[in-house]
């Protein structure tokens, strides 16, 4: 997506609705346009325009940091972050099961057998378990997990050759870390020599926090997620079955958790 230039339109042939909108953070302010489907769709219709957003976020703040003279040191073959917990939205759980299970095979075969091998070495590192009850997890016991599951070395299910497999589908969380530090460090949890870029806005947080309002029985903000290794077999359990609802007010109900 480029600014006031590159709509990002769904591949069928239903009506499309352009927006005119700011996406805007500390020190930052983006003019985009955007199309979105006219009539009834679903979050998952608009998941590829708030990667796209994710992107235009992670690429302006790139250039800025490197006019500023630092290098962003994420480099393909670096995967010491994919031996993380990592957290995805249950949007993009639902979309990685529907992704993985429409490929060939014996492409889908593989990658299923790799998330099973992942699950079958979580559990015998007693990790499994309490990742199993990550919706009840208190912030401190949130840290102590991660903790433990990136001490069990356990690489994603999509790492191939320190790259991810399935990169074009990667979760938002993934496309938003970036440091400037040497790439060794990245391999220390929690060490204070990783210098992770600040992003202005923070798409993860906000498709976490995204609901469409007929959905939304709290008028909360509290962000749903789902370890990545365990997408498949939530996705699997939690169909969506959400009313659908106009693409413009499903763009707005994203806009305003961005903000929110």
């Amino acid at each position: 997506m480029r600014p006031m230039d590159s709509p990002t339109a769904p591949s069928d042939q239903r009506a499309l609705a352009r927006a005119d909108f700011t996406l805007q953070g500390p020190g930052f302010s983006l003019q985009l346009q955007a199309t979105v489907p006219a009539g009834p769709a679903r979050q998952a219709d608009l998941l590829p325009l708030a990667r796209a957003l994710a992107d235009t976020v992670v690429a302006q703040t790139s250039q800025a940091v490197e006019a500023a003279g630092q290098t962003i040191s994420c480099r393909a073959g670096c995967g010491a972050c994919c031996r993380s917990l990592v957290a995805i939205s249950e949007v993009e759980a639902r979309r990685l099961h529907a992704h993985i299970h429409a490929l060939p095979e014996p492409r889908r075969s593989t990658l299923l057998a790799r998330f099973d091998a992942a699950l079958g070495a979580l559990q015998s590192a007693d990790v499994l378990p309490a990742l199993q009850h990550w919706a009840a997890w208190s912030p401190a016991e949130y840290r102590r997990q991660l903790t433990a599951y990136f001490a069990a070395g356990v690489p994603c299910p999509l790492l191939e050759d320190e790259s991810c497999g399935l990169y074009a589908e990667r979760p938002i969380t993934c496309r938003e870390f970036l440091v400037t530090s040497p790439a060794r460090h990245c391999g220390e949890l929690g060490s204070p020599l990783v210098k992770r870029v600040e992003l202005p806005v923070q798409m993860f947080n906000a498709v976490a926090r995204w609901r469409p309002r007929a959905a939304d029985e709290s008028g909360g903000v509290q962000e749903r997620w789902v370890p990545l290794v365990l997408a498949l077999a939530w996705a699997a359990a939690h169909p969506d079955e959400s009313e659908p609802a106009p693409g413009p007010e499903l763009l707005q109900d994203l806009l305003g958790a961005i903000n929110g």
